[in-house]
């Protein structure tokens, strides 16, 4: 009796160590997973994701460890997160999450594959386990949580076609305003011209100018005259509006009679002001006069003129150097003649190109290239202007444009470093980079560095923001993008509008796009899938295979027409 009262107790204990140090753990179910976004999305390159887990009771023995990898498997290989999570039990010495072996725990993991490729269309996510307890390594079956990488954003890449680089503009016009200037200065209370004023540089200019306009009546057109005459501020007003006045119609009359003697002419607009204190401020603080300060104060603190006059004038020393150097320039007469001179029309243009081009300015060039719609033609074109202007980076970046139409990617990117080589930071150059840049996909550790560094000199571009948007869609900003597009007609603002369920504003975009290509109806189609209207996804697939038949595998594999799968029309399109 005694010896089973020892017995007893000794095998229970037993019983109880063996309980405790079982090596199994508990069962998990893909039940106790949630996977968000379901299916994956494809995301700024990558594919990430969040976890949602719960461990139930009783599973994680209190002397286990249990590493969570989350591995996205497809056909010919599989990829493993960037990261997973490690928990423990509670006996365990560790800085991992604890779960309780009586209560279970919860967690939330976050994670990405790190490099999407189109293998990943069709793949499944799986959990995998490596778990000890102990110092036993024991076996926890993978769980499938997750299905499919939905890769729309990828679209990107083919909606880059259609946007487009931004061209070089011309500076050609036809019509240019301009005005040639002259001065005539008069003794102090005087009215009449000096013969020795009218040889005067200035003088012999708007003479010139004169009979130029008159030997070529087609390449010129004479507008108007421009009299203003003018007093020094010192005397009285009265004395001052006199010799303002007297200034105005000898000038007037000098003017009338070079008109007259060439046969031309011309509105005469005469104006006088009697005492130039502006002109006067002006002088005086480009002077080197010692006083200058203190006249300038004089000025700002006197209003009236009589008063600001006999105040400089006790600055007796003062004023002696504004008697020399400045007052003898306010006594003038200021002639402007407006005219416009006007260029070689298109036909011109174009019949110089054939004969000489060479005698054609580059902007006369580059605008000669507006004048038809013939790429090749227009190719010829900028390669002319390129060899006679080498250092005008503009022909270079618009061959960048042609190539790019064309689909050339390597020659438009040749042509656009070579514009920004003459032209560091020309805008529509350094905006066609990030553009060719981000076209060629993400290859390279530096890609967003160097599509940031051309976007830092692209502000000034008309496509900047177009292009700064798809690079945030790239990145995954999809919001951002969306509002750097907005207003945007074309495949990648649609793209953006659907990557943020706003799909009536994609449906606009891609009604009103310019350029209607493959990618145009494989994002209707997708429209119609998101937003209910199978009827017009067929069609629209059919469209886009029948443009770029790249479309039919896609399509195949694509997550957003999965609901279609067992539609005869919708299997036809893929035969």
């Amino acid at each position: 009796m005694i010896r089973k009262l020892i017995l007893a107790p000794a095998a229970f204990l037993l019983l109880l160590g063996g309980s405790s140090c079982s090596s199994k753990l508990g069962t998990l179910s893909a039940e106790d997973f949630t996977v968000t976004p379901q299916p994956l999305e494809e995301s700024g390159g990558s594919v990430p994701f969040t976890i949602n887990g719960r461990f139930p009771e009783k599973f994680m023995k209190r002397n286990a460890t249990v590493v969570v990898t989350p591995v996205l498997r497809y056909a010919g290989g599989e990829t493993a997160a960037v990261n997973g999570a490690t928990f423990q039990g509670e006996n365990v010495q560790g800085n991992h999450q604890e779960i309780s072996y009586r209560l279970g725990g919860s967690f939330t993991m976050r994670s990405r594959i790190a490099a999407y490729s189109p293998e990943m269309l069709r793949s499944d996510l799986y959990l995998t386990f490596k778990a000890t307890v102990g110092k036993k390594e024991v076996a926890v079956p993978d769980l499938r949580v997750g299905y499919g990488v939905l890769s729309t954003a990828t679209l990107l890449g083919n909606a880059l076609a259609a946007e487009g680089c931004a061209w070089s503009e011309d500076r050609f016009q036809f019509a240019i305003a301009q005005k040639q200037q002259a001065q005539i200065k008069y003794l102090i209370q005087q009215t009449s011209i000096r013969t020795s004023e009218l040889q005067t540089t200035s003088v012999q200019d708007f003479l010139k100018t004169l009979r130029d306009i008159k030997a070529d009546q087609k390449a010129y057109q004479l507008d108007n005259i421009e009299i203003s005459s003018f007093a020094s501020p010192e005397g009285n007003v009265r004395l001052n509006t006199e010799l303002a006045q007297g200034r105005g119609k000898s000038s007037s009359a000098f003017v009338e009679n070079e008109l007259k003697s060439l046969g031309l002419e011309a509105g005469i607009a005469s104006r006088y002001t009697a005492e130039d204190w502006e002109g006067f401020r002006e002088l005086l603080e480009q002077s080197n006069i010692q006083d200058r300060d203190v006249i300038l104060r004089v000025l700002s603190m006197y209003p009236d003129p009589e008063e600001r006059e006999r105040q400089i004038r006790n600055l007796s020393a003062a004023f002696t150097e504004l008697a020399d150097e400045v007052l003898p320039e306010l006594r003038r007469s200021r002639l402007a003649i407006n005219y416009v001179v006007f260029g070689r029309t298109d036909e011109e243009i174009q019949d110089q190109y054939k004969t000489d081009a060479a005698q054609l300015s580059a902007d006369e060039l580059l605008y000669a290239a507006t004048l038809t719609d013939n790429d090749v033609e227009r190719e010829g074109v900028y390669v002319t202007a390129a060899t006679l202007y080498p250092q005008d980076y503009r022909a270079y970046n618009n061959l960048a444009a042609l190539a790019y139409q064309k689909g050339d990617l390597e020659l438009a990117r040749r042509y656009a470093e070579e514009a920004v080589e003459k032209a560091p930071d020309a805008a529509e150059a350094n905006a066609n980079l990030a553009l060719l840049t981000m076209a060629a996909g993400r290859s390279g550790s530096n890609f967003e560095e160097e599509v940031q560094g051309y976007l830092s000199k692209a502000t000034g571009a008309k496509n900047y923001t177009a292009v700064l948007g798809c690079y945030n869609m790239m990145c995954g900003q999809y919001a951002t993008a969306a509002k750097n597009l907005k207003g945007t007609k074309t495949n990648a603002a649609a793209l953006a509008a659907i990557l943020n369920k706003d799909y009536l504003t994609a449906a606009e975009a891609l009604a009103a796009c310019a350029r209607q290509d493959a990618t145009t109806n494989y994002l209707r189609a997708i429209v119609a899938a998101r937003t209910g209207q199978t009827e017009f996804v067929v069609p629209n697939l059919k469209a886009a295979i029948a443009l770029d038949p790249a479309f039919r595998q896609r399509a195949a594999h694509d997550l957003e027409f999965a609901k279609l799968a067992a539609d005869p029309a919708f299997q036809q399109i893929l035969r």
